[in-house]
């Protein structure tokens, strides 16, 4: 599995998951740039993320769903907050309603993404989920962030391995 740990830390309302992939920084940012790269891993199996929006420039909008095995969807939004291709992503992470207006009704939290080179080929990416309150940890955690953000993750692997994305100029 491509997770190497996951760290909760109540004192600083914080989660951190890190994984290392046998692929360069750039290909890992591929994940993230590229929707239909990350509609492939953004949510469990038993629930497979659909992008309908994706602008990852600083101030651009994500809309996504996530749709359950009974067909149950879980609408979700990222205000992009500050974006460093390929090394850093910073996002606001809300839960949405059916129409993709924010759910005020759950947390917010902060997503840090980053990605860096370790050396020998390997990149280590850390999502860092940085939450407004201790409750608010707590109720998202509830909800199974740690199981879905790890079970997700560990389908990168497979996607690394199929091919390496072209350049869109060598197309």
């Amino acid at each position: 599995m491509t997770v190497t740990a996951v760290r909760k830390d109540p004192q600083t309302l914080t989660m951190t998951l890190e994984a290392e992939f046998d692929a360069s920084p750039e290909r890992v940012w591929q994940l993230w740039a590229d929707p239909r790269q990350l509609e492939r891993w953004w949510g469990p199996p038993t629930y497979p993320a659909t992008f309908t929006q994706h602008d990852l420039s600083s101030g651009g909008h994500v809309a996504y769903y996530m749709t359950g095995p009974e067909g149950d969807e879980i609408h979700g939004y990222w205000e992009v907050l500050e974006t460093d291709p390929p090394r850093r992503l910073l996002f606001r992470d809300g839960f949405a309603n059916a129409d993709g207006t924010p759910d005020d009704s759950l947390p917010k939290n902060d997503g840090r993404i980053t990605i860096e080179d370790i050396g020998g080929g390997r990149t280590r990416m850390s999502i860092e989920s940085i939450f407004p309150t201790a409750n608010a940890m707590e109720q998202i955690l509830a909800m199974g962030m740690e199981e879905g953000l790890t079970q997700a993750v560990g389908q990168i692997d497979g996607i690394l391995a199929e091919n390496v994305v072209t350049p869109i100029g060598d197309r």
